[in-house]
């Protein structure tokens, strides 16, 4: 971020302004699209319309999953591969990726059809909404291979560099979809049919124009050969792709339990199993609207919360999450006063007014799910904002809490409160989840008051004259650090180690923490997972860029974070991998930090696999590899003894 000195020192309020509206609105018109399309479905269809769509919802979710699983996965490899300058097999993993992408759609086709009307029951379906659920899927799922390889090819377009053609093609297909839908519906009579010809028509059209721009893309090349599987780049590109994948999935669980708990408690009070399937469909069309504005809020001011936090401005830290946290409420009490005081009028934009017991039902369950829904933006706000200042042991829970909560609420109350109670579960979970973000977030305030600039590493990059510039990677417990920061004594050269961190953090604007942390050994359960998220690769990146420019100021000794990949293009670098026995290690550990035996040999094996894992993602290959270094040593002969030979080495070789 060369130009990026204006995020700490422009006027808080107008950053936020300027970073949060373009996310409000593209969020907000992704939205709108869904919200048309029911509007429309709604009114020409009726409530049991919107029940049949909403029905069929996880599965088109469990689709667009998969096409995203791939997609993600593949313009992350495609970023990844620009990166290092490997684009030789790019093309591969772009067709590999689409070729997936088709036949995962093509399953889905076939366990689809196969399994029938059964799967739809399963999923939510009654007697009264079965026949439109399945006129409806039936087509839908038709369309499946092709939607799912547009998703995934505009993926792979945006990490291409044209991110305004996969947003050019997306628009084009909503707009035919909401053009299509009155037309089908109203003038052709089609009714629901109508409602999925003009949806699979615009993703038809969407997936041509992706598809053309595959005869002109910028950094690849696609031929025939180019679709040929292959599992060694597949699994990168899976591995890649997890985290959107698990992302889909979620929200598939969380629909799929509330369809069920609808229509079980449904059929036992007097509205049925379709109307409470129907409501629900239309009220969280309206949460997913107010709540899309505050995520947009957050997500803007991610990139200025990061580089204020980074260059130490706690100030104007604190003063954009209280403009976040007064924005939010602000937005979020306008909409629960609407929701409160006129929602016959959102109820009767969706259609089936006409029907008293649908419209009173309705109106009764979207004052109760939505009436602290400024309470649950807020939840999300304060989650979003942890992630932003490299919080991320405490924004990864509080980013799932509400959803949890709301499950189990979902399971427990309705059996004293009935099909209403499905309905409670959420402002229930909201005030529980907010109680514990509140605690959360008055720590960290606290801490952003208590912190100065001065507390943090003023790491600067000190020039130094032209010379060796030595890497080292080390085993945990080999004392690596200690003897480089010796060895960098000794030549009178600049190390590098929290340093590297401050730097980086300076440079992108990213937290230091959050920075620190990528391969610590706290993430043993998800580590592949949580090395492939978009933050994380941000930080990488930064990292590296920070390792070039200290290698570019001349002779010094950098510790850690896979230097020596990262510096392989460059003259007069020196690879050192520090080693040592176990048991040389264990006594080290326990000597420094004070660990049990037991402690210590746990602390070893969850380091040693964590940068293991990290030099993986950087790299592709092995770490610790003899074949990747010049010089591998056993520590166990001593610091001091350690430290004379790589100076005895560096300067038997000149440099």
């Amino acid at each position: 971020m060369e130009n990026s000195n204006y995020l700490g020192t422009k006027k808080v309020g107008e950053l936020l302004l300027q970073f949060a509206i373009p996310c409000i609105c593209s969020l907000i018109i992704s939205c709108l699209y869904n919200i048309v399309d029911q509007i429309f479905v709604g009114n020409g269809v009726g409530y049991l319309g919107n029940a049949a769509t909403g029905v069929i919802f996880p599965i088109t979710v469990i689709g667009w999953g998969l096409s995203l699983f791939f997609g993600d996965g593949a313009a992350a490899a495609l970023s990844v591969s620009l990166g290092r300058g490997e684009t030789k097999d790019i093309h591969k993993s772009v067709g590999n990726a689409a070729i997936l992408s088709f036949l995962s759609g093509v399953a889905v086709i076939i366990i689809a059809y196969s399994w029938g009307d059964g799967l739809l029951y399963l999923i939510g379906a009654t007697d009264a909404s079965i026949r439109m659920a399945h006129d409806y899927g039936v087509i839908i799922f038709a369309m499946m291979p092709l939607a799912m390889v547009q998703n995934t090819l505009a993926s792979i377009i945006r990490a291409d560099g044209s991110p305004k053609y996969a947003m050019m093609a997306m628009l084009t297909g909503a707009v035919i979809n909401i053009i299509g839908d009155p037309v089908a519906i109203f003038l052709l009579d089609l009714g629901i049919k109508g409602a999925a010809f003009a949806t699979i028509l615009g993703q038809f059209v969407s997936f041509l124009i992706c598809a053309v721009y595959l005869r002109h893309p910028k950094t690849f090349r696609i031929s025939a050969g180019s679709f040929r599987p292959s599992i060694v780049l597949l699994k990168p590109i899976m591995a890649l792709g997890t985290s959107s994948l698990l992302t889909q999935l979620s929200i598939v669980v969380i629909t799929v339990v509330n369809n069920i708990l609808l229509v079980k408690y449904g059929a036992r009070s007097v509205y049925g199993k379709d109307i409470p399937l129907a409501a629900f469909v239309v009220i969280m069309k309206l949460f997913q609207l107010v709540l899309n504005v505050a995520i947009g809020i957050a997500a803007g001011a991610q990139p200025i919360v990061g580089y204020n936090y980074g260059a130490g401005n706690y100030d104007r830290v604190r003063e954009l999450l209280k403009q976040m946290v007064k924005w939010t409420l602000v937005i979020g009490l306008i909409c629960t006063v609407f929701v409160e005081a006129i929602p016959g009028v959102f109820i009767r934009m969706f259609g089936s007014a006409d029907d008293p017991v649908y419209f009173d039902f309705a109106v009764l369950c979207l004052r109760i799910y939505l009436s602290l829904i400024f309470v649950t933006c807020l939840q999300k706000v304060c989650a979003i904002f942890l992630q932003s200042i490299g919080k991320a042991k405490a924004a990864a829970p509080l980013s799932i809490l509400r959803d949890v909560l709301l499950i189990v609420f979902s399971l427990l109350i309705p059996v004293a409160m009935g099909v209403t109670g499905i309905f409670w579960a959420a402002p229930i979970a909201d005030v529980l989840a907010v109680l514990v973000t509140a605690a959360v977030m008055g720590r960290v305030w606290r801490e952003l008051g208590h912190k100065t600039k001065s507390e943090e590493l003023a790491a600067a990059i000190i020039p130094s004259s032209p010379g060796a510039i030595i890497t080292i990677a080390r085993e945990h417990g080999s004392a690596g650090k200690r003897i480089g920061q010796m060895v960098a004594k000794r030549l009178d050269i600049p190390c590098y180690y929290k340093e590297l961190v401050a730097v980086a953090a300076k440079e992108s604007g990213l937290a230091q923490e959050f920075i620190s942390s990528i391969n610590s050994d706290e993430n043993a359960i998800m580590r592949e997972l949580y090395l492939t998220t978009d933050p994380v690769k941000r930080a990488i990146e930064a990292q590296e860029k920070a390792i070039r420019r200290i290698a570019d100021a001349g002779s010094c000794v950098i510790i850690g974070r896979s230097a020596d990949y990262v510096l392989r293009n460059y003259r007069d670098v020196v690879r050192i991998f520090i080693h040592a026995p176990k048991t040389y290690r264990e006594k080290k550990v326990m000597e420094m930090y004070g660990d049990s035996l037991d402690a210590a040999k746990k602390s070893i094996a969850r380091s040693d696999a964590a940068r293991s894992a990290y030099y993986k993602s950087v790299s592709g290959r092995e770490w610790g590899d003899p074949h990747g270094y010049e010089l591998c040593m056993d520590a166990s002969v001593g610091e001091d003894a350690a430290a004379d030979l790589i100076c005895s080495y560096i300067g038997r070789m000149g440099k």
